[in-house]
């Protein structure tokens, strides 16, 4: 039976918040300050989730949805909300989560980095199912909260000239070998490259290739192809081999990748986040700097044309190998070093082992960066002060590390702001600023973090 009910708030998943009777109902296709009838489609204990049926008073921000398959393709949440107000949330969902997890709040909140809302993903994975029932051959993002694929036949977030392969895609994959076999195709965007990555689970025909060729000849893309796992992945033409890359034009790096090596999406915000970062570190040409997750380099090669010395430490030898290849190519390997280590399992004392650094920038995973952050929470005091950016794509793990280096190492938290590298997404991408205290108070901090331990035990 459909209730009325009225939206408070939103959360990352771009479901509406309301309350009833101190229940929260998540109420999915609701945003904040409507009034709605919803009907009930799941009930917990603590919570239910709901389906709009009708807006009976629609939000001013409320916007129509550019893409025809909005709510149905898992790619996106928000696109019918107005993109400011998009990252508003967002900022709102970083500065809460700094609160609850980690009771704290940044000193200053920094203005969010925008940039292009439509056209921006230079990467995506697309899933190819075969599906008579459907037509054919589908290739797309997976349906929201579905493993099955969305009939989609068009996409506002890719660039338009791959919005307009996925069709193509399909008519390509069923004149194949065998389609249900090649159950994947990633998407790479370079410096004027397209790349297509086909995974296939069994050995390609030369009737295979033979169309292969004739459709990157058609669209104008190259083809790389993977039969197993992502050390497999090789060009169709070894000629492309070193062909993908992407641009700093502010720091000069030209940076080769390959199309299954992590990289940023968006490129035109990571420039401004590298940008971004490297002012709020206030590099200076006497200091010794940190880049840990540096993956290929892509804040390591930039720190290290304002540093004394940039020190690149990354889990993957392949990354690093890719990263010191670079720095050599554009004369930065005198400035540059570069090490292959998991920074999940590190301690302090390897921490001290480095040597001081006088800033610091942290870029992990999901995951976070916790071991770093309790080794650089034990080796406070330091005899000189550090300044540290922390980059982060999930707000929780940041604010946990955030509470860590504040509350056990003595670090203020400055400043802190949303990225929006994913618009019309739910993923809060932010960058936070710590800074050391002096010596006294990080004691005098220790001191009571060690007190209220012993009182727990």
């Amino acid at each position: 039976m459909a209730e009325v009910l009225n939206i408070e708030s939103l959360d990352l998943e771009a479901r509406g918040i309301a309350r009833r009777d101190g229940k929260v109902v998540f109420v999915e296709g609701a945003l904040p300050t409507e009034r709605v009838t919803a009907q009930t489609v799941r009930r917990k204990p603590s919570y239910e989730i709901a389906r709009v049926e009708d807006i009976l008073r629609p939000a001013a921000l409320r916007v129509a949805p550019r893409c025809p398959h909005f709510g149905v393709c898992g790619g996106c949440a928000m696109q019918h909300l107005e993109p400011s107000a998009q990252v508003a949330i967002k900022q709102r969902a970083l500065e809460d989560t700094f609160w609850h997890v980690g009771k704290l709040r940044p000193q200053r909140v920094l203005p969010p980095l925008h940039g292009p809302t439509w056209g921006y993903r230079y990467r995506a994975r697309l899933s190819v199912r075969v599906v008579p029932k459907k037509g054919g051959v589908l290739v797309g993002f997976h349906e929201r909260k579905s493993s099955y694929v969305a009939d989609m036949r068009e996409c506002h977030v890719l660039p338009a000239h791959v919005s307009d392969m996925l069709m193509p895609l399909r008519a390509m994959i069923a004149a194949m070998s065998a389609p249900d076999r090649m159950p994947q195709i990633e998407v790479a965007l370079g410096e004027g490259v397209t790349v297509l990555v086909l995974r296939h689970l069994e050995p390609l025909t030369e009737h295979d290739l033979e169309v292969l060729r004739a459709f990157a000849a058609e669209h104008g893309v190259q083809w790389w192809l993977q039969p197993k796992g992502p050390d497999t992945v090789h060009p169709l033409d070894p000629a492309h081999a070193d062909a993908l890359c992407y641009t700093m034009p502010e720091f000069g790096p030209r940076m080769p990748y390959r199309p299954t090596d992590f990289t940023q999406v968006n490129h035109a915000i990571n420039r401004a986040m590298v940008s971004r970062a490297l002012m709020l570190l206030d590099v200076q040409p006497q200091d010794r700097v940190a880049d840990l997750f540096c993956g290929l380099g892509n804040f390591t090669l930039p720190l290290a044309t304002r540093a004394r010395e940039a020190v690149g430490i990354e889990g993957s030898k392949a990354l690093t190998d890719r990263a010191l290849a670079a720095a050599e190519r554009h004369g930065l390997e005198g400035r540059t070093s570069f090490a292959t280590l998991n920074l999940f399992e590190v301690d302090v004392d390897w921490l001290r082992g480095l040597g001081h650094f006088d800033r610091m920038l942290i870029d992990p995973p999901r995951e976070g960066a916790q071991a770093v952050a309790q080794a650089l929470a034990q080796l406070a005091p330091r005899e000189r002060p550090v300044r540290i950016v922390y980059v982060s794509c999930n707000p929780a793990t940041l604010a946990r590390d955030a509470a860590i280096m504040a509350h056990e190492g003595g670090y203020v938290l400055k400043s802190a702001g949303v990225i929006n590298m994913f618009p019309h997404t739910g993923h809060v991408e932010s960058i936070a600023v710590f800074e050391s205290l002096p010596a006294d108070e990080v004691l005098a901090i220790q001191a009571q973090a060690s007190l209220k331990g012993q009182e727990a035990a």
